[in-house]
């Protein structure tokens, strides 16, 4: 395959709920299945490892002082992701071997802010099994506040990828139009959307940023269902009990620059989708529309980003 031209691999899955090692273990399979396919780019869903925080609201989440609220959230720390520690290490080696490149959404314990905080976190890993960024979500959403520390610009870079540019956001961060042009200004022509399930929340936001940005849009989703509730964690039979049968349903799906559908939004279904993706597309429509570009006007309007990995402490040691 060429250098304008990029197989990408939407990888639907559910995680083995809240258990660290052995989703894991189940992403490491998936991506061998992208690698069959002849993928270059595997993405995966929002907070995929270990898993999305669904038993806030069904659970009383928000009571204060809440034994139910401090079990699961004491559980859900211990399973989250360390990078510092090595725990994406044995994925960065498979997307080495295989010669893939990993969109990957995780809760990351931020080891900068005391490590007892997570992130909804979407990690990017390179062709060569490096991290490149972890953008921490800058706002969680409503209920997810209750257990997701908010997060800062650090990760709202761009990757190349043979002749592509690369971008990501977590859910409910691709309706924020600050934070996608602080992607588009930096040359990003696939846009990652990575969602926790549903189609709802997929398939008119997908269409409609392909349509703004005349860019590739992929968006992936998770599942999740009561019978993914494992007996192993805490409350699970008062989580199973008020569950609906899919919390969330999927719904990944692949946009082309003119807002047409390359792959429609799947439901339930797990699996590895495929489809390849060509620049000479970006290009016909950024003709008429560049919104960074020959359609923008900086002399009126800029945006202003920072960077900064935030931290509440810096040292300075004498030696």
């Amino acid at each position: 395959m060429n250098s304008e031209s990029l197989c990408i691999a939407l990888c639907q899955m559910s995680p083995v709920w809240l258990n660290k090692e052995a989703t894991t273990q189940k992403i490491l399979t998936y991506l061998q299945q992208a690698a069959a396919k002849e993928a270059e780019l595997a993405v995966f869903g929002e907070a995929l490892l270990p898993g999305y925080p669904f038993w806030v609201e069904l659970t009383d989440g928000a009571r204060f002082n809440s034994d139910v609220q401090k079990a699961l959230y004491a559980h859900y720390v211990r399973e989250a992701v360390s990078i510092e520690a090595g725990d994406l290490d044995v994925i960065c080696a498979e997307a080495k071997k295989l010669k893939l490149a990993i969109y990957l959404g995780t809760i990351e314990r931020g080891k900068n802010r005391g490590n007892h905080s997570v992130y909804c976190s979407l990690v990017y890993i390179n062709q060569q099994g490096e991290i490149q960024s972890v953008h921490r979500k800058l706002m969680p959403t409503y209920e997810e506040r209750l257990v997701w520390a908010q997060g800062d610009g650090h990760g709202l870079v761009v990757h190349p990828l043979k002749n592509f540019t690369l971008g990501g956001l977590n859910c409910w961060e691709n309706w924020l139009p600050m934070p996608r042009a602080s992607l588009y200004a930096q040359g990003e022509n696939v846009h990652i959307a990575v969602w926790p399930g549903n189609v709802r929340n997929t398939i008119d936001i997908t269409r409609f940023i392909a349509m703004e940005s005349r860019s590739y849009v992929v968006s992936v989703s998770g599942l999740m269902g009561r019978k993914h509730i494992p007996d192993s964690i805490p409350y699970a039979d008062v989580i199973r009990k008020n569950a609906p049968k899919w919390m969330g349903n999927g719904g990944s799906c692949l946009a082309a620059p003119d807002g047409s559908w390359m792959i429609e939004p799947i439901p339930v279904e797990e699996g590895v989708f495929t489809a390849i993706i060509h620049l000479e597309n970006v290009l016909r429509e950024r003709q008429n529309l560049d919104v960074s570009g020959h359609y923008s006007r900086p002399d009126v309007l800029q945006l202003s980003v920072d960077r900064q990995r935030q931290q509440v402490a810096n040292f300075s040691d004498e030696d």
